[in-house]
């Protein structure tokens, strides 16, 4: 019977009928239904309209680094509709928690949600969203046909989405972590969290950490290895100088985030006592090293954003960006100054004025090139002939909403200030004023800025212009109340209030959080309607914006190879130039062109990764025992198998180029 038991305990290691919490929970039932609902639709549609074969050659299995990228935005998106849905729970929780009023969400299921909503915001939107702007963008600025690695490329895409997954089945099997989402101990130890939310948590990040860090090396290698002759550092484009600094701070932070991961879960499985204290662990050593990557993370985000606005800004303004070597240092600078002010999220924790005064005025300094930033984006536009295009519309918002969000950051850089706000609902709402006002607003802006780069039409600018609006005044009308709360003491992640003067304030917020849900679904809409009317929205110019930079120089969408010849730089604004010289597509002279092949690796190796990560977190020891011998064995094999190649041949490239040359001559 023993045996039996055991061997029990070895599959099935701590799953039970009890972990599903959607059979007794009404939220969770109604949400598991939909999800299943929606899921059975779109696997019918796509099995009906026989789409599973084309995706999975086509999309799934490829390296091509365009497609890599469109990916990328697309988890980001998906996840998004996840941790805004949170969002939306939570606002409506806080606008009727009041007084005898408990709410609708008890405690246990509420600190769920906002954990969820951090993790999920940061992790799988914003840096999928990031990742996949600069994997289309950059190898065509630099003028590479691919980056360095691509399989590599593809087994970090597929590596993010096993973490994305390992989140999403928490919310139907077990529970996900109740401890915020820095998950600061001892409230994440094995003894105040014993349950399997905090396994979820550190399996997922654990998984997904790889596929960034792998993402930041390949594509900081491509930047410095495989520029076009000509291209020296000097006359890189800005978004692909904000990418290599962003993978410089992927490279060097997101070991950090691996490894006090892997110290709290020695913690959690075998009863290490790294950050226990009483055990002679140190809790504020967890602190540390977790915002050593934090704040990084922070301009791993927004610098980005930073390139698409110098893009976005010397496009619409028909003006070389003002600036360029000032925007570069700029551009350094944050990334070095960014190491050196982490200590300003736990200036309470007693280290004393000395510490706290460095990390201030270190604070305070960095505000510095990010100012410089905007004065050259204002003197692009001084004089410019600006078209209020909708990604210049979504400039313009953020210059406003970014500015209010660095004053608030250099409000809580000044250490009295921050021991009266610290911890309040006014850190939230300077967090999230630069987050939206900065990353969204940047990606949202890249991705109508680009979007007829990789599809060959445009978006539909009415819709566009209805989500920026929505977006924008949602926005504040969601936050400008958290920053009176804040000011009136009112702490965060609180779910119930006694106070009822404070709940009109909670009530407006909830209508901003609807406004910003309006402006999600515009945009959403946004992508439908453009996709139906492609025919009128096409321009097969190849220069939809009339952009400046070489990757405007490739037809819309490019080819798989890019480039049917490696472009010579010259200058920063490379295709700006080249129509000045009067360029004229190649007609002859074609060869074939060496490109690597698709490859089923990525996909199963993440499919083994989350079904390890599913048994860790739920003990099934067996299971962890086959899937990492499997993915040993896979990699071992994937390794030595050396048919990764093709050429393509110079008579289909000449085909391809002459149908291009065709399309052009026709539509002038």
């Amino acid at each position: 019977m023993s045996e039996q038991f055991d061997l029990t305990k070895l599959v099935f290691g701590r799953l039970d009928w009890n972990v599903f919490p959607f059979l007794h929970d009404p939220i969770l039932a109604a949400t598991f239904a939909a999800v299943v609902l929606g899921g059975l639709a779109m696997v019918g549609g796509l099995t009906y309209f026989r789409c599973w074969g084309y995706l999975w050659r086509e999309w799934f299995t490829s390296i091509d680094h365009k497609k890599i990228g469109i990916m990328y935005v697309i988890l980001g998106l998906v996840m998004l509709l996840r941790g805004f849905a949170d969002a939306i729970m939570m606002r409506i929780q806080q606008a009727i928690a009041f007084g005898d009023s408990a709410g609708y969400l008890p405690p246990y299921h509420y600190d769920q949600i906002f954990t969820a909503h951090g993790v999920i915001m940061i992790f799988f939107v914003a840096m999928p969203l990031i990742t996949g702007l600069m994997n289309y963008i950059v190898p065509l600025q630099i003028g590479a046909r691919d980056v360095a690695f691509p399989f590599l490329n593809n087994f970090s895409f597929w590596m993010t989405t096993a973490g994305a997954v390992l989140v999403m089945i928490s919310l139907f099997v077990g529970e996900f972590a109740k401890t915020g989402w820095l998950a600061y101990p001892p409230l994440s130890g094995i003894l105040q969290s014993p349950d399997v939310g905090m396994d979820y948590y550190l399996w997922s990040l654990q998984i997904a950490g790889v596929g960034t860090t792998l993402s930041g090396i390949n594509l900081l290698v491509t930047i410095v290895k495989m520029r076009a002759p000509g291209m020296t550092m000097m006359k890189m484009p800005i978004f692909t100088w904000t990418s290599l600094c962003s993978n410089v701070l992927i490279v060097a932070s997101f070991p950090i985030l691996t490894a006090v991961l892997a110290l709290l879960t020695l913690d959690r499985y075998l009863g290490f006592n790294f950050f226990t204290s009483d055990l002679g662990g140190n809790v504020m050593m967890y602190v540390n090293l977790i915002w050593i990557w934090g704040h990084p993370e922070v301009y791993i985000l927004v610098l980005p954003a930073f390139g698409v606005f110098s893009e976005v800004v010397a496009t619409f303004c028909k003006k070389r960006l003002f600036g360029y070597a000032s925007m570069v240092y700029a551009t350094v600078v944050i990334t070095v100054l960014s190491y050196l002010v982490w200590l300003h999220h736990f200036f309470t924790m007693g280290s004393g004025a000395s510490v706290n005064s460095f990390f201030g005025i270190a604070t305070m300094i960095i505000s510095i090139p990010t100012g410089a930033k905007i004065f050259n984006w204002l003197f692009t536009m001084y004089r410019g002939r600006i078209h209020f295009e909708v990604p210049m519309l979504w400039t313009l918002g953020f210059m406003v909403t970014f500015v209010i969000g660095g004053m608030t950051g250099v409000m809580l850089a000044v250490p009295p200030a921050d021991f009266v706000l610290h911890n309040s609902l006014f850190l939230i709402a300077h967090f999230h004023n630069v987050i939206i006002g900065g990353v969204v607003f940047g990606m949202l802006a890249g991705i109508t800025f680009w979007f007829p780069k990789a599809f060959g039409y445009r978006l539909e600018p009415f819709w566009g212009k209805v989500s920026f609006w929505c977006w924008l005044i949602g926005f504040y009308v969601a936050f400008m109340p958290l920053y009176v709360l804040g000011f009136m003491g009112v702490t965060r992640r609180m779910n119930h209030f006694d106070d009822m003067s404070l709940q009109i304030w909670f009530q407006i917020a909830a209508v901003g959080a609807f406004i910003i849900a309006i402006g999600i679904a515009a945009f959403l809409y946004q992508l439908v309607i453009s996709f139906i009317r492609r025919d009128k929205l096409r321009d097969v110019t190849g220069d939809p914006w009339d952009g400046r930079t070489l990757e405007w120089a490739t037809s819309s969408p490019p080819p798989s190879y890019n480039f049917a010849f490696t472009p010579q730089v010259h200058e920063v604004d490379t295709w700006y130039q080249m129509k000045e010289q009067g360029y004229k597509r190649p007609t002859d002279g074609f060869l074939p062109i060496h490109m690597p092949k698709n490859t089923s690796a990525g996909v199963i190796l993440s499919g083994i990764s989350i079904a390890m990560g599913f048994g860790l977190v739920w003990h099934m020891w067996l299971l962890v025992g086959v899937t990492f011998f499997a993915l040993v064995a896979y990699a071992i094999y994937h390794t030595f198998n050396t048919d990764r190649d093709f050429y393509i041949p110079a008579e289909e490239v000449a085909r391809v180029e002459a149908e291009r040359t065709r399309l052009l001559a026709s539509h002038v």
